[in-house]
């Protein structure tokens, strides 16, 4: 025992010699590492009425560039850029909107340029073209490199895009989603399409979790339709999820912007809006982007901040309008409406 004691008080001697060089401070411990980051963006729902349509048709095809041309800046400087898909995709030439929404495959052309890594697909809409539809929908995502989750042609798919599993430089992101329903449109033999499941739910969190996942997020589509405020199920919901893990819980299908909560720790939007539409009703001809940064730090902490940003949908192209293009542009009345309306619903001055 003694020694092992003369051994210790040996060794702290020599470092304290060794550290301390002559006539001068000690040496300074090594800074400790910043912390990781990323950037994620999400968008509200991205619709497809046939004016919509229409207005995309350009010779022989359809360019939906200008809809998400003032937008895509903001998609592109983000790690990760998120929307909700609530339409099917088609090449039949048979195109249809509410209540059946098929629409033409250019769309996910016009999604990749603007910078959209991810579409959700799990709504209320994703069974509107049968079985051809989802496996059309996720054969041109696939095709232009959009990931996607939440509907699934096959246990195939399921498995590989259940939960979605995104890194980003050395960072381990979780995504699932979930929808209450499809209309009452049965899910087609053979596809997988995720519903609201608490039980469901809870296990494939846990297994994100034990997978080591930093950023767990989860993507609802929930609430009632032009409901500005959120409800007690998805007030309740939300608390679920986020005792399962989900720090990050993003909304959609009420087509308006719902209030949200926020801080250093977590980040729930109840409901973003309509991204783009043809619904020109007060209250959805707009919605919010939700820019989140999330960071992790060297001990395992993990922290958010989010940035909401108001959008507007200009016509006659569906022009979806960040205020630094909405604010210089000559737009109706019913721009500023929109604008007061947000900032009396989060007492926000976005």
């Amino acid at each position: 025992m003694r020694l092992r004691m003369r051994h210790t008080l040996a060794c702290l001697l020599f470092a304290a010699v060794c550290c301390t060089p002559a006539g001068g401070p000690p040496r300074q411990r090594p800074a400790v590492p910043p912390p990781q980051r990323v950037r994620m963006l999400f968008g509200g729902d991205v619709m497809q009425h046939l004016p919509q349509v229409e207005a995309a048709r350009s010779g022989e095809g359809f360019d939906y560039t200008p809809v998400f041309a003032a937008l895509a800046p903001r998609m592109h400087a983000a790690d990760l850029a998120v929307v909700n898909l609530e339409t099917t995709l088609t090449r039949s030439g048979r195109y249809t909107g509410y209540p059946l929404f098929r629409s033409p495959a250019e769309l996910a052309d016009a999604l990749r340029g603007a910078g959209v890594d991810v579409a959700l697909l799990a709504n209320n809409h994703c069974c509107d073209g049968g079985a051809e539809g989802i496996r059309t929908t996720i054969r041109e995502l696939d095709r232009c490199g959009i990931r996607h989750t939440g509907v699934f042609a096959d246990s195939a798919d399921y498995r590989r895009n259940h939960p979605l599993r995104i890194e980003h430089c050395g960072l381990r992101i979780a995504l699932v989603n979930y929808t209450y329903g499809t209309n009452g449109m049965p899910v087609p033999a053979g596809s997988v399409v995720n519903r609201i499941d608490t039980v469901r739910m809870a296990a494939d969190l846990a297994a994100v979790r034990r997978e080591g996942a930093d950023f767990i997020v989860a993507c609802m589509h929930w609430g009632n339709e032009y409901e500005r405020r959120e409800n007690a199920s998805q007030r309740t919901l939300a608390a679920f999820l986020r005792r399962h893990g989900a720090d990050v819980v993003v909304g959609g299908h009420p087509h308006v912007v719902q209030p949200w909560q926020a801080d250093s720790t977590h980040v729930v939007l109840y409901s973003l809006g309509n991204l783009v539409s043809n619904q020109r009703r007060r209250y959805t001809d707009g919605g919010l982007v939700a820019r989140i940064e999330a960071l992790r730090y060297p001990d395992g902490r993990r922290s958010y901040r989010l940035e909401p940003l108001p959008v507007w949908v200009a016509l006659p192209r569906y022009r979806i309008l960040p205020p630094e293009a909405a604010d210089t542009a000559v737009l109706p009345d019913a721009y500023a409406l929109f604008r007061r309306d947000l900032r009396e619903l989060t007492g926000k001055d976005l």
